[in-house]
């Protein structure tokens, strides 16, 4: 009995695998098929998604989204007396036009001459603007003129405010344009619709717009710096800075080398000057005595200009202090010499610095090591020949970036400005549609009671 036994342990340890081996593959044949139709939820759930998505993208494609080559503006059709009529020009009394003939270049007004040239911001851009609608437009413009308000990106406001400023601040005819202004602005349905948010005025000389700019505040202001604004009514956030015209002639003198500029470092201007330009009476008595420094008084007319423009060219480096204000057209008369500008100027704002690094072309110096002795002239004495050769390759390579003409041409300073402009479009639009949250209700309740019952009901 006992060897009965033993034979069968193994014919029942062989028979208990068996059922095992059976058991494991019944659980893993449905668990399989289990699997399958759960990949197969999962597969037509992503495909669902992905659908969604596609529909999603394809039905943002068909908002109504800025062209990022072309900024749509609308411009106000004001009287001549705000915009070109201040150079004298008159509209003809058989057009209805405010508006001169832009298509024809030798119809077209001249800006005045002289030292107004370097804030003529204003005349450029209105030009271009005017020349938008031509048939001959080329495909390289910014901004394009649109007849409807509706569908602009941005409304400009045509008057030449530093010309205005220049001209007529003393007779008192600034003050009264401002104020006309100010008086048609407020009315317009353009201004109410946005509270002047997406409105562009030009102010770029620093005195322009005096008296309108605190009740004109929450439009885009083109300036040249803030040193005269409050934060409140200016500011790098909400405000576009450009460039200055140069005043001194482009350098065409593309070959000129490291060793064929003698003088180190030049200055040429008002030495004197109030606010935080004390500082170029310090540098003044710090290195007039250097050699190979040229640092000395100098004047706006003609021959100051042709004397500044000839120490420019021989010069290694050129100062640009501040004055005044923070900035001026030194700057940019510096880059048309090709000559590397050492920046002493601790508040400058420098235009379209989000896309151009004036690192790679200038040199930057704070008022305090600027006052101290022999620190400017170290800091370029030890500039290389290679290190300035590179800085003066870079200057070239910008200065287009600052070339007022017209007819504008690609990548000049007014394709810079609408650029710039265009940058501040998608922060304008955030502000308005934040202003729109509530706004419905003045449409859909009109009597005080249904506005009683939608509150009470929420």
């Amino acid at each position: 009995m006992r060897d009965r036994v033993l034979n069968l342990k193994p014919m029942l340890c062989f028979f208990t695998l068996v059922v095992l081996v059976c058991m494991l593959s019944w659980v893993f044949f449905i668990g399989s098929l289990s699997l399958e139709k759960y990949y197969s939820n999962i597969t037509i759930l992503c495909r669902k998604v992905s659908s969604d998505n596609y529909n999603l993208v394809e039905g943002m494609k068909k908002l109504e989204v800025p062209n990022q080559a072309i900024l749509k503006v609308f411009m106000y059709d004001l009287p001549a007396e705000f915009h070109f009529g201040l150079l004298g020009w008159k509209p003809d009394s058989s057009s209805k036009s405010v508006w001169p003939d832009v298509s024809v270049v030798d119809k077209i007004p001249g800006y005045a001459g002289g030292l107004n040239l370097q804030h003529s911001i204003e005349y450029w851009l209105t030009l271009d603007l005017l020349s938008s609608v031509l048939g001959d437009r080329t495909s390289s413009s910014i901004a394009t003129r649109v007849d409807d308000s509706r569908e602009a990106d941005i409304i400009f406001v045509p008057f030449f405010s530093s010309l205005s400023f220049n001209r007529f601040s003393k007779n008192g005819t600034d003050k009264i344009l401002q104020d006309k202004l100010v008086a048609f602005l407020i009315v317009q349905k353009e201004w109410k619709r946005s509270s002047g948010h997406d409105h562009i005025i030009m102010a770029h000389h620093p005195n322009s717009m005096m008296y309108a700019r605190v009740k004109l505040w929450p439009c885009i202001f083109v300036l040249a710096d803030f040193g005269r604004y409050p934060p409140r009514v200016a500011n790098v956030d909400k405000d576009v800075i450009a460039p200055y015209k140069h005043i001194i002639e482009r350098s065409m003198n593309g070959t000129s080398t490291f060793h064929d500029r003698k003088t180190l470092l030049y200055f040429k201007g008002a030495i004197y000057r109030k606010d935080g330009g004390f500082v170029r009476q310090e540098l003044f008595y710090l290195l007039k005595n250097e050699k190979d420094v040229h640092f000395s008084f100098g004047s706006g007319d003609e021959t100051g200009v042709q004397n500044a423009s000839k120490g420019m060219r021989s010069s290694k480096f050129c100062l640009n202090i501040a004055g005044d204000t923070p900035s001026s057209n030194r700057l940019f008369d510096s880059i048309a010499s090709n000559c590397v500008p050492v920046i002493i100027s601790d508040d400058i704002e420098l235009p379209f610095e989000d896309v151009i690094d004036y690192s790679e072309f200038c040199i930057f110096i704070r008022t305090s090591d600027a006052l101290r002795k022999d620190f400017i002239v170290n800091i370029t004495r030890a500039v290389n020949e290679e290190r300035w050769s590179q800085m003066s390759s870079r200057l070239k390579e910008v200065e287009n970036f600052f070339e007022f003409q017209h007819p504008s041409k690609k990548g000049d300073a007014i394709q810079m400005i609408w650029q710039a402009i265009a940058r501040k479009v998608p922060s304008v639009r955030f502000k308005l549609h934040r202003t729109h949250r509530f706004s419905r209700y003045k449409h859909e309740f009109t009597k005080p009671a249904d506005l009683d019952q939608h509150q009470l009901h929420n």
